[in-house]
């Protein structure tokens, strides 16, 4: 429920239901929001939409200069809220072109052809399809919506053929998810076909009633244009809340279609916090969140040493999904130590949480240099460079070191028992250092351009290793 307000909201305030899920299909392919969670924001995306029926059918399009101005004085503030200046200016300037276009269509009316084709019902499936079309082709349902309730306030199109028309313009604002979802990995697809499935599945609900009682549209006394607006909200609040009731077995069911993907990955879970959770649950809960971050970013190495190993697109770019993934939880868990330290009681508390917070610091540490490693293999693909077999040697000697590293602290955090992780060490750092005196011999050939760009991975791989050796010496031991 909280994703479709979002979504609804989100939409209403920049009037574009194919950018809100856009941006939401971005989120999902970079790791930051879940399949699951996604489906609630792109069912409120419909509902957001409606406020643009509602607003031209009440004749407000009028204030558009009103709204333009005051979200080009809000943009030149030094504010926060500068950051809505954009989005009410266009806001407004959707509704100055609507009523533009308003305007200019007035001399429509005295063409008794035009009159007498748009007013008389005609199919409602030829209807369907040309909101479609145009939708797709304006990538605005928004405008399709409101230049069929103009048509309508000016007595030139027919609810009979308007009440098709807005079905359609649902199903042609996917198109752009679709397009988006193009390069897209599996849960992102899946949110964009989840779009499309939800928007036509909509349509496919009230499709027989439109073709059984349609032709009665034409004796509604209620003014045309405000009953062609409340009917779209109508229609798309209905259609969210069966989607609602149903999304279990609904998202089961794209699960089954479209499978989860070789190169999704599960999410961790975000912190949240409360002012009646006790220090000890917190302290609790952070400890195996952090066993859970270490496994993470033990599966986000070995993908980044395997892309540089390989040359499978794949896998680099999975990499760089799942390093985008930890920003965004980096800066969700700076956020929440900033309002756990409001629930400290007492200075024993207060070490507690700064130990916790130490060991956080260092996992982050730990991330920035596999961030690093990343960027080596990103510079390497900038400039079509592939390691040959001397350096992929090195690279999997150490790789398979650092490994071998994140199993024994894993294993240590798991069991809280005491480990020797100086002999590990110490066995990584005789490859580090063999493999930096071979690529010190390698940079005197010229030709060997793939040698200069590997010489950041050593270095990379010893802070690494370093940062693994202080997170490992600080790890609480059972007594």
């Amino acid at each position: 429920m909280a994703g479709v307000l979002i979504g609804a909201l989100v939409t209403a305030i920049i009037q574009s239901s194919s950018a809100t899920s856009v941006i939401t299909i971005s989120l999902v392919n970079a790791g930051v929001l879940s399949f699951k969670n996604s489906v609630g924001i792109v069912f409120g995306t419909n509902i957001g939409t409606t406020i643009t029926a509602q607003l031209v059918a009440f004749k407000l399009t009028s204030f558009a200069p009103i709204i333009i101005i005051s979200g080009f004085v809000l943009s030149l503030l030094h504010s926060r809220l500068a950051v809505f200046g954009k989005a009410i200016f266009y806001f407004g300037f959707v509704f100055f072109t609507l009523n533009l276009i308003s305007s200019s269509l007035q001399p429509l009316q005295n063409n008794p052809w035009l009159v007498e084709v748009l007013s008389n019902p005609q199919n409602p499936l030829l209807a369907l399809l040309i909101g479609c079309l145009f939708t797709a082709l304006v990538q605005s349902s928004s405008v399709t919506t409101g230049l069929a309730i103009i048509f309508t306030q000016q007595g030139i199109l027919g609810l009979e053929n308007a009440v098709p028309l807005i079905m359609g313009a649902n199903v042609g604002t996917t198109v752009t998810a679709l397009i988006a979802m193009i390069s897209a990995d599996a849960a992102a697809k899946k949110t964009a076909f989840s779009h499309l499935m939800f928007n036509f599945g909509g349509v496919l609900i009230f499709l027989p009633i439109l073709l059984l009682f349609g032709h009665r549209l034409s004796i509604v006394s209620v003014e045309p244009a405000k009953f062609l607006a409340t009917l779209h909200l109508v229609f798309n609040v209905v259609t969210t809340i069966l989607f609602l009731i149903f999304i279990n077995p609904f998202t089961r069911m794209v699960d089954a279609l479209l499978g989860e993907g070789k190169m999704d990955f599960q999410r961790l879970s975000l912190p949240t916090y409360s002012e009646s959770d006790e220090f000890d649950h917190i302290k609790m809960e952070l400890g195996e969140q952090a066993n859970g971050l270490l496994k993470f970013l033990q599966e986000n190495y070995s993908q980044v040493a395997l892309s540089l190993e390989t040359n499978y697109r794949g896998i680099y770019e999975s990499s760089g999904k799942r390093i985008e993934y930890i920003d965004f939880f980096k800066k969700e868990y700076l956020s929440y130590f900033a309002k756990v330290v409001s629930s400290i009681q007492d200075e024993h508390q207060s070490r507690e949480l700064m130990h916790i917070i130490n060991r956080y610091d260092y996992l982050f540490q730990i991330h920035d240099s596999i961030k690093d490693i990343y960027n080596t293999k990103k510079m390497l693909s900038a400039h079509y460079l592939e390691p040959k077999s001397d350096i992929l040697l090195i690279i999997r000697e150490i790789s398979s070191g650092i490994l071998q590293m994140f199993d024994v602290i894993g294993k240590s955090m798991e069991s809280q028992d005491e480990m020797d992780i100086h002999g590990f060490s110490e066995a990584l750092q005789l490859d580090i250092n063999q493999g930096n005196r071979t690529l010190l011999k390698l940079l005197a050939d010229p030709l060997r351009k793939d040698v200069g760009a590997l010489t950041n991975f050593i270095t990379y791989s010893q802070r690494l290793k370093d940062k693994l050796v202080n997170y490992a010496k600080g790890l609480p031991v059972a007594r």
